[in-house]
């Protein structure tokens, strides 16, 4: 198997600890959508992680695995990387292209560093290289399901955050700005024109309507909205 960077790198963080801790029987309710144009590999994974107590759907091609799936859907892919009409890296374009967010685990038996660098690189959440062990597929399995939930829950706080920044006013949002720059009241009121006491105003409702305890939360949520805006 091929270590992946999403793999390795995050295991250690607070994120990845939550991905973690989601338990088997929750990660177990998922769609897993096996793709590979082998009759016999497609039925021995499939059975493989329906005993596991995975939800199974078989997939002759990348195009009936597109035809099946739409935004929104949740799961997890396990694809070949060489296949007639649409191979692995293809199938990861055509994701993108129609925002299937799914994450993918790609196989293959002919893996090589350069083919695992674009995997990665097209969007994959891991790479395996045949034959592998059984365990390391079902963990790989587990671990992008619960990245899925954690990318969710993410869209999910970013939402609530984008609402809660539409009901600043425009003196809000100005103040705010320049809190995200580190300026001082003073230095605010200066810019703006009004007085201390009026910007401490404004900051506090800002405070208020954000649901922010804290001027680092403050950041936080603001970051996360930018960030997510760069993304879309």
């Amino acid at each position: 198997m091929v270590q992946s960077p999403l793999l390795t790198t995050p295991l250690v963080d607070e994120s990845s600890r939550r991905m973690c801790s989601i338990s088997q029987e929750r990660t177990s309710q998922a769609t897993i959508h096996i793709v590979d144009d082998d009759d016999a590999v497609r039925d021995s994974l499939s059975l493989l992680l329906s005993t596991d107590g995975f939800r199974v759907e078989k997939h002759e091609s990348a195009n009936h695995l597109l035809a099946s799936v739409e935004p929104g859907d949740t799961g997890c892919v396990v694809t070949d990387a060489r296949m007639p009409e649409m191979t692995g890296m293809e199938l990861l374009e055509a994701m993108k292209a129609r925002r299937l967010t799914l994450p993918v685990v790609v196989i293959t038996a002919y893996a090589d560093v350069s083919l695992a660098v674009q995997a990665m690189k097209q969007g994959a959440f891991d790479f395996l290289e045949k034959p592998f062990d059984n365990e390391a597929l079902i963990a790989c399995v587990r671990l992008a399901l619960a990245y899925e939930r954690e990318e969710q829950f993410r869209a999910a706080e970013t939402q609530t955050i984008e609402a809660r920044l539409q009901t600043l006013t425009a003196r809000e949002s100005e103040v705010l700005e320049r809190l995200l720059h580190g300026m001082p009241n003073k230095v605010i009121g200066r810019e703006l024109g009004i007085s201390v006491r009026t910007v401490e105003v404004h900051r506090a409702n800002v405070m208020l309507k954000m649901n922010a305890g804290s001027l680092s939360e403050l950041v936080r949520m603001s970051l996360a909205a930018e960030q997510a805006r760069g993304k879309s």
